[in-house]
């Protein structure tokens, strides 16, 4: 067997093992984070004359952050989710590693993302003229 095949069975025997030791909301966080990184991995998105325009996704009174940020990346489906993927992730560690209230990071999940889709729209939109 080669070693690059030892190494992605390893990481996947490791990955099982941690997944199994951890409890329900933690196996979905896990999911979560393993879902965004596979969708940062796609073909860079073409450029379009104009601006996409996000889904209107209305958000949810109870929401977990998990939730919140896959409803968001559905709602801004044009973005680049690696370029955020610091940003989200610093913000998912404050909640669960750090305690702060899902609601207050939802709060700041939906301000980055704004963020990101206004640089967007300025790197998307056509030219004066």
């Amino acid at each position: 067997m080669n070693r690059v095949g030892d190494n992605a069975r390893d990481g996947e025997r490791r990955l099982t093992r941690l997944y199994r030791s951890l409890g329900p909301a933690d196996r979905d966080t896990l999911l979560a984070f393993g879902e965004f990184l596979a969708a940062r991995g796609g073909a860079p998105a073409q450029e379009t004359p104009h601006p996409l325009e996000p889904e209107p996704l209305p958000r949810p009174r109870e929401e977990s952050v998990v939730a919140a940020i896959k409803r968001l990346s559905r709602q801004y489906h044009m973005l680049d989710r690696s370029a955020m993927l610091n940003d989200t992730s610093a913000l998912m560690g404050a909640h669960v590693l750090q305690g702060r209230p899902a609601s207050e990071v939802i709060d700041e999940l939906e301000a980055l993302f704004a963020r990101y889709y206004a640089a967007y729209r300025e790197q998307t939109a056509p030219p004066p003229g």
